[in-house]
């Protein structure tokens, strides 16, 4: 069943956030952070537990104020703005339905609180409701009760709920944190296209990478209260922009090296690689897919293999040097020649990127 979106619906937001600082109790969950979502844009706020992205998910909600900094919608201050008055759907990662309420009546509840002056009347309301319950494809439980739906359906009542107000931005914090991996995956891509389909502004935040980089269309790293990087999927995963976004995005290799004269050598040996304008200690970062096996010889990494697994119509390689405890991984395509746990051989890098420490 094909997606459709309500005739209501409005044209998207444009969301900015300039310089927003804020802190609890002495600690600094932003500092000073600055971003753009542009009209009809899927935006993921990416990071670690304590990165800053569920407070800045919360400051564009409406739902905390932050103690420096504007919140614009539209061009509009909205930085003291109640969540009430702001126009936007947000769902929560426990879902928050109302346990004693049916289906029907938790996707009618944005509308039914509203002011007297504002509120449709119940047959427009009972309308909308069908209309969502159409659009989420499960038009048979509008009778039923949360504890009667498995976790996926109550994300979709959830998100039902969100869209009832017309919003015309979308935030989500971690929805399907909750669900199991399978069911994840098949509420991704019901949500993209949902989201294509609304033409809303959505915001998600997740700290799962693969979420953030098959959902959005661009992916804003997270640390320690500040962005890392913002860019789409590709350049996140391609071209990360610190250390950090290098190691938490994807998988990666890490040696230390030293750099002198444009010349990156590891544990004396001079490597292939491209010493990026550092100078002097930094770090060697490879994805498992940027290498290869290779003869023992100038540029190389020599190495004893200590694992190899089967891995999704190749193999995983696990060696180590001798001058480093942590393994290095190799991504070898079907048809690769596959070395044998014990062999001492070599590793020789094609693509890399080095970053100072």
């Amino acid at each position: 069943m094909a997606l459709r979106a309500p005739p209501s619906q409005e044209c998207a937001l444009s969301i900015v956030v300039e310089d927003l600082s804020k802190r609890f109790s002495g600690f600094a969950a932003l500092k000073g952070v600055s971003l753009e979502a542009r009209p009809k844009e899927f935006l993921a706020l990416l990071g670690p537990s304590g990165s800053g992205k569920t407070t800045l998910l919360r400051m564009i909600a409406g739902l905390d104020f932050p103690d420096s900094g504007r919140v614009l919608f539209d061009g509009a201050d909205m930085t003291e703005t109640p969540a009430a008055e702001r126009r936007i759907g947000f769902v929560f990662q426990n879902y928050a339905l109302f346990r004693h309420m049916t289906v029907a009546d938790n996707i009618a509840f944005g509308l039914t609180v509203r002011k007297r002056r504002d509120r449709p009347g119940k047959a427009d309301i009972a309308r909308r409701v069908t209309e969502l319950l159409d659009l989420i494809q499960l038009p048979e439980i509008a009778a039923r009760y949360p504890a009667q739906l498995s976790g996926g359906q109550r994300q979709r009542v959830a998100l039902a709920r969100a869209l009832a107000v017309e919003p015309q931005l979308l935030l989500l914090d971690e929805p399907f944190g909750a669900l199991d991996a399978q069911v994840r995956k098949d509420l991704r891509r019901w949500l993209r296209q949902l989201h294509e389909t609304m033409g809303l502004t959505s915001v998600i935040v997740t700290h799962d990478q693969e979420e953030a980089l098959e959902l959005a269309d661009r992916v804003v790293v997270m640390s320690q209260g500040k962005i890392e990087q913002v860019g789409t999927p590709a350049e996140v995963y391609d071209s990360p922009a610190t250390a950090f976004v290098s190691q938490f995005v994807g998988e990666t290799n890490r040696l230390p090296v030293a750099v002198s004269g444009g010349r990156v050598a590891y544990a004396g040996m001079a490597l292939a690689a491209d010493a990026g304008g550092v100078s002097g200690d930094g770090e060697l970062h490879f994805r498992p897919h940027q290498a290869e096996m290779a003869e023992p010889g100038e540029g190389t990494l020599a190495v004893r293999i200590d694992a190899v697994r089967p891995r999704g119509g190749g193999w995983r390689v696990e060696a180590t040097t001798r001058d480093d405890p942590r393994p290095v991984e190799i991504d070898l395509r079907e048809g690769q020649a596959v070395p044998h746990v014990g062999d001492d051989t070599a590793v020789r890098v094609r693509a890399s990127r080095v970053y100072a420490v």
